[in-house]
């Protein structure tokens, strides 16, 4: 019997380390995004208000 109850926490322990791999994937691709994405744009906006882009 108590190997029975093992394998169920067994089962049980990888269901659960399935979803929190699965959520750190999504939230680690959202967290790259908005930092790595986030100050190229908020750079390109502040050269542009200033008239980096703008022909002399």
């Amino acid at each position: 019997m108590k190997k029975k109850s093992k394998k169920s926490k067994k089962n049980s322990i990888k269901k659960i380390n399935n979803k929190n791999v699965e959520q750190n994937k999504t939230t680690a691709k959202i967290v790259l995004t908005v930092f790595g994405l986030g100050p190229i744009i908020g750079i390109i906006i502040f050269l542009a208000s200033k008239g980096f882009f703008n022909s002399p």
